[in-house]
C-alpha cells in the first residue's frame, strides 16, 4: 500500500483511476475505503504537511445579525419555518434594518441548513419540560365517544381543548389555568385564562373563544378531565350541533395537536409559576385576547404532517410547506370569508417586531403578578431571564393594537 500510495499521490486523475482499480482488485476493498487507506498512510508520514481546506463562507455577518434577530423575535421557531418567516416578515424587516439589494436577496436565498448551522451555537440550553395536573373525570363516560384515529379533515371547525395549569410547586388551592383550543384543519388557537377549573368558568371561556373564531365549530375533542366532561358543557353542545368527542384516559398522544400548543403558546412564554390571582387572570386574557392571538395566527408560519412513510425500521415524514393559520383558511370550506378578509387587511397594517414588543411588555406585567411564596417548578438550569428571551426586545417603541377582531 506504501507504493500504490506514492503512485497514487503523484498521479493525474485518470491515472488514479487506474491505480484505484488495481487496489480494489488486488484487495476486495470498496473504493471508498481504498481512498479512506491511501490517505491514512499520506497523513500518518511525519514530514507531511497535511492542509485542511475550509468552506469558503458565502453569507456574511450582516445577514446572519438579521436571521439571528428575526429568530429571537418570532419566538426561536424550527429553520423551515423560519425560512417562511422571512419571507412573511420582509416588508417590517426592511423598516427594521437597513438592507442593501444584496443582503435582501442572501436573505430570501439562504436554505434552512444554513440556517441551522448558523444558529447552531445560539439553540443551547432552551429545552423545556411540559408537565400538566389534569384528572380525568367521571360524568357522561358513556354518552360522550372515544376519539383516539388520526385527524383527516380538510374544513374548518374540528378543535381539540385542553387546560394547562398554573400552580406552580402546588396544586392546593385555587389557581388559574389556561384553556387553549385549536382548529386541526387551518391550525388556529385560541387561549383564555379562567381561575380555576369550574364548570361555568371553562365554559365562559369557551363561549368567548368561540365567537371570535373566523370559522363555525362543527366538533370538539377534549381529555377525560371534569372541565370538559359534565352537563354544562355536554348540553352546550347538544343545543348547538356540536359533535363532543374525548380521548382515552392517561394518553395524550389522543390529543398531541393541542399538547403542541400547550408548549407553544402558553407554557413556552408564561412558565411554571404560581397565578392565583383575579388580577394575575385578567392580565392573561389581555394578552391571550390581543397581541398574542394576532401574533401567532397571522404572523406564525406552521407545518402540517402529510404522510409517514415507513422504510424498514425507519419511519420517514412528509410536511407540507409552511403556512399561517390565517393562510391556510383563505380556500378552507368552513371559514368565514368576511372574517378572513378583514384579518388579512388588518396584517397589512401590523408590524411583526412591534407586537413582539407588546407581548413582551405584558408578559413583564404578568411575571410580576406571580405567587412567589410558595416554591416553584422551572426547567433545570434554565432561569428568568433565558425565559423571557423567547421575545426578545425590539428596536422600536410599543403601540396599542386594536383587538376588534
Amino acid at each position: 500500500m506504501d507504493s500504490m500510495s506514492e503512485r497514487y499521490r503523484r498521479a493525474f486523475k485518470r491515472s488514479k483511476t487506474r491505480i484505484l482499480d488495481e487496489v480494489c482488485a488486488a484487495t476486495g476493498f470498496n473504493r471508498k475505503y481504498a481512498i479512506g487507506r491511501i490517505n491514512l498512510i499520506e497523513t500518518c508520514r511525519p514530514l507531511k504537511t497535511i492542509v485542511h481546506r475550509k468552506r469558503k463562507r458565502f453569507y456574511g455577518r450582516e445577514v446572519l445579525t438579521v436571521v439571528e434577530k428575526v429568530w429571537e423575535e418570532a419566538g426561536y421557531p424550527w429553520s423551515v419555518r423560519l425560512k417562511a418567516i422571512l419571507l412573511l416578515w420582509l416588508p417590517a424587516i426592511r423598516r427594521r434594518f437597513s438592507l442593501t439589494r444584496a443582503t435582501e436577496a442572501q436573505l430570501l436565498r439562504i436554505s434552512p441548513r444554513t440556517i441551522d448551522r448558523a444558529l447552531v451555537d445560539k439553540k443551547r440550553g432552551l429545552r423545556r419540560r411540559l408537565y400538566g395536573r389534569t384528572k380525568p373525570g367521571t360524568l357522561l363516560r358513556h354518552q360522550i365517544p372515544i376519539k383516539c384515529e388520526h385527524w383527516d379533515v380538510k374544513t374548518a371547525g374540528h378543535l381539540e381543548l385542553d387546560t394547562v395549569s398554573h400552580c406552580g410547586g402546588s396544586a392546593e388551592g385555587l389557581f388559574a389555568h389556561s384553556l387553549n383550543l385549536i382548529d386541526i384543519g387551518s391550525t388556529w388557537v385560541e387561549t383564555r385564562a379562567v381561575l380555576g377549573k369550574g364548570e361555568v368558568g371553562i365554559l365562559e371561556a369557551f363561549s368567548e373563544m368561540t365567537e371570535v373564531l373566523p370559522f363555525k365549530v362543527v366538533d370538539i375533542d377534549s381529555d377525560n378531565g371534569g372541565e370538559f366532561i359534565n352537563h354544562n358543557l355536554y348540553r352546550h353542545c347538544q343545543s348547538r350541533n356540536i359533535g363532543f368527542t374525548r380521548s382515552r384516559p392517561y394518553k395524550k398522544d389522543d390529543n398531541a395537536h393541542i399538547e403542541q400548543k400547550n408548549w407553544t403558546h402558553v407554557r413556552k412564554l408564561i412558565g411554571w409559576d404560581r397565578y392565583e390571582t383575579p388580577e394575575a387572570v385578567q392580565a392573561l386574557n389581555d394578552l391571550y385576547a390581543n397581541e398574542l392571538r394576532l401574533y401567532m395566527n397571522l404572523f406564525q408560519p406552521s407545518v402540517k404532517l402529510i404522510r409517514t412513510v415507513r422504510k424498514g425500521s425507519r419511519k420517514i415524514r412528509r410536511y407540507d410547506q409552511p403556512r399561517t393559520p390565517l393562510d391556510r383558511l383563505v380556500d378552507m370550506p368552513g371559514a368565514n370569508r368576511q372574517k378572513v378578509e378583514q384579518l388579512f387587511q388588518l396584517r397589512s397594517r401590523l408590524d411583526p417586531f412591534t407586537l413582539a414588543a407588546i407581548i413582551r411588555r405584558k408578559l413583564d406585567r404578568i411575571w410580576s403578578l406571580r405567587h412567589t411564596r410558595s416554591k416553584t417548578v422551572k426547567p433545570k438550569g434554565v432561569s428568568d431571564m433565558e425565559i423571557s428571551r423567547s421575545l426578545s426586545r425590539t428596536l422600536s417603541s410599543p403601540h396599542v393594537v386594536s383587538s376588534s377582531l
